[in-house]
């Protein structure tokens, strides 16, 4: 299988094929580059993927999709927004496939503290607005839409401590 996926506007073809010989490993190629992949899905929005032959390096990447293909990788402690196949066909991450008119939920992304709020139930917020700010480990973290939309609930206040996956606000 092979899909584009846009990081920061730069636009990349992954290929991503199973290795017959192994449960659960993937080549994965990307820029020239080729790595094997040990991929484990800890539950429905987390995933352990260790590079077997990059040194062993493991991460725990959660995702959370938008709808029309756009998604937030939460690895390590970094954010990163991408849009899997430039938005013409969503991203399904679950098994439910359910439609991009779905409600986006915003939710930490690791333990902190809600250091703003930058939205409010009934406002309208475009594509990749920031909404919220949660410091963890010393660091602001910026949370942003991935599409636009109006601000239907806001689950926590500013100053509030929030444990990983805690929902911030839903957007629909």
């Amino acid at each position: 299988m092979t899909v584009e996926v846009e990081v920061n506007g730069l636009l990349r073809h992954v290929s991503v094929e199973r290795v017959e010989s192994a449960q659960n490993r993937f080549r994965v190629t990307w820029d020239g580059v080729s790595r094997l992949v040990d991929a484990q899905s800890l539950n429905t929005t987390r995933l352990s993927l260790i590079f077997l032959d990059a040194g062993w390096r493991s991460y725990e990447v959660r995702l959370d999709e938008g709808g029309s293909g756009e998604l937030t990788a939460y690895v390590t402690g970094t954010i990163v927004q991408a849009v899997v196949n430039s938005g013409r066909r969503a991203f399904r991450f679950d098994e439910a496939g359910l439609g991009d008119d779905r409600e986006q939920r915003v939710t930490a992304p690791m333990p902190g503290k809600v250091v703003r709020l930058l939205v409010a139930v009934g406002d309208e917020v475009a594509a990749r607005q920031a909404v919220a700010v949660v410091e963890a480990m010393k660091m602001e973290n910026e949370l942003v839409a991935l599409r636009s939309g109006r601000v239907k609930e806001v689950a926590v206040q500013e100053g509030a401590v929030v444990e990983s996956g805690k929902l911030l606000m839903v957007i629909e």
